[in-house]
């Protein structure tokens, strides 16, 4: 585990933790694991995306192309993340690709964690997950990975792998959601 300690400023500034990591990575399995244990409240940048579809009355794969053929609607749900990344009455974790670069951008206090598995890890979960054989997991990964951090420097020239903005980055190739699970609460543990 990479570590790089910040000073935390007593929980007054929520989000408690953003968590951010490539598709099969196992945030939404951490951030699922982090909300039972300590009885918090979370938000996924997907959710954000799938309310937005439903409210237009599309289906996710019709909001996607909208979106891939229009920035703004990218850029305008984005918005809507960092409005709850500065709720100071919001949720306790935010989950998304780009949460930690706006919470660090936003000066926000909080512990920002990147989630990094191998190419191999993710795609082994994501045949879990999904059924998928091995091999088209991994071309999936790779391809959307490659267009999303296209989509990201074109758009806000950011690069979601950069480590700036992250105040700790666990490596999680290795390590089953239990074991993710308490290396972050060892972290939150340390700063509450």
């Amino acid at each position: 585990m990479c570590v790089r300690y910040v000073v935390m400023n007593g929980g007054e500034n929520l989000p408690k933790i953003t968590i951010s990591g490539h598709p099969g990575s196992g945030t939404s399995t951490l951030v699922k694991g982090i909300c039972q244990s300590k009885g918090w409240s979370s938000l996924n940048g997907g959710d954000i995306f799938r309310q937005e579809a439903k409210k237009r009355g599309l289906s996710l794969p019709e909001f996607e192309k909208i979106c891939s053929e229009d920035e703004s609607v990218d850029k305008s749900l984005d918005e809507i993340l960092k409005n709850h990344i500065l709720d100071k009455d919001g949720f306790d974790v935010l989950e998304s690709r780009l949460c930690g670069w706006w919470a660090y951008n936003l000066e926000v206090n909080c512990v920002r964690l990147w989630l990094h598995a191998s190419e191999e890890a993710r795609a082994e979960r994501v045949v879990m997950r999904e059924g998928l054989p091995f091999d088209v997991a991994i071309f999936n990964n790779k391809q959307r990975t490659a267009v999303d951090k296209l989509r990201f420097e074109e758009m806000y020239g950011l690069n979601p792998e950069d480590e700036t903005p992250y105040t700790h980055i666990i490596d999680a190739s290795n390590l089953n959601a239990e074991e993710v699970l308490n290396q972050v609460l060892e972290v939150l543990e340390a700063i509450e």
